[in-house]
């Protein structure tokens, strides 16, 4: 069982994040399930476990300094395909794809959203000889 209800991040513009969100989870077979509210958007496969919000308040949203959300990825080729993506979206590299020393196995890969939030991709599967 999981720890966790949801992930979310602020967003200043839904569209743009639409953009880059749609592009880099697809490798990873994380699915947009429409619009949370009117707040923004809301991603997962069944239950709306991310979500990319206009923040409540009225203030502009601004990332977390040393907040990272990590997004499971099937494989390597999973973790690259969303580093390419997010970049073609708007994304700024964080941390290319590539072997990471936090766990054996372990290959990530990290961007920066349109509105500054990092996020990342794992795999923790031994790579195919």
């Amino acid at each position: 069982m999981g720890i966790f209800t949801h992930n979310c991040v602020g967003t200043n513009d839904v569209e743009g994040a639409e953009r880059f969100y749609d592009a880099c989870l697809a490798p990873l077979r994380i699915r947009r399930l429409g619009n949370f509210l009117d707040q923004g958007l809301a991603y997962g496969n069944r239950a709306a476990e991310f979500l990319v919000l206009r923040p409540v308040d009225g203030e502009p949203a601004a990332p977390g300094n040393g907040l990272t959300i990590g997004f499971k990825a099937q494989d390597r080729a999973a973790v690259a395909a969303f580093h390419t993506a997010g970049l073609a979206a708007g994304g700024k590299d964080a941390g290319a794809p590539g072997p990471r020393g936090a766990v054996p196995n372990a290959f990530g890969a990290y961007l920066l959203d349109p509105d500054g939030n990092k996020i990342c991709a794992y795999c923790f599967k031994a790579p195919e000889e």
